[in-house]
């Protein structure tokens, strides 16, 4: 179990260290790059982030998620929208131009995860992606139950 752990938190370790590189190229702070990552994935239901959703993933202070947006459509990759039926609702998109930025830079990173994905069978992904899902679970759970 140890050596999972290790694996768990080295792999951890370089995508932050990836994260960071990126925010650094982009003069970005580290919470803005979380943030982009939050708009990239949306809503978890094929939906636009919203402020309000993006302050409870980050668990961020109402203010702070306006700092870290205001930063970010001021640099370019962000737009914030008005949804149609009810304006009160503020839709967050990654800026096409801004996405191809971030394509580029991570290219390596999706070469490595393809390399990697290359040495296993279709039904060990399957494995993998059900450990993940589930990891992802209980990471969700643990931060919803853990006190202030």
């Amino acid at each position: 179990m140890q050596a999972f752990a290790v694996q768990l938190r080295r792999m951890n370790s370089e995508f932050n260290r990836v994260a960071q590189d990126f925010a650094q190229s982009q003069k970005l702070h580290h919470t803005d790059v979380e943030a982009l990552v939050a708009i990239l994935d949306g809503d978890g239901r094929g939906g636009a982030m919203t402020p309000g959703l993006l302050r409870e993933r980050l668990n961020l202070t109402s203010g702070a998620v306006t700092a870290c947006l205001d930063r970010l459509e001021r640099a370019g990759h962000i737009r914030r929208t008005r949804d149609a039926a009810d304006r009160r609702v503020v839709h967050l998109h990654y800026a096409p131009r801004a996405m191809g930025v971030a394509r580029e830079f991570f290219r390596p990173l999706a070469h490595s995860t393809d390399a990697a994905r290359s040495r296993f069978t279709e039904g060990e992904l399957a494995v993998v992606m059900r450990f993940l899902t589930a990891m992802n679970d209980e990471l969700t759970a643990l931060r919803t139950t853990v006190p202030d």
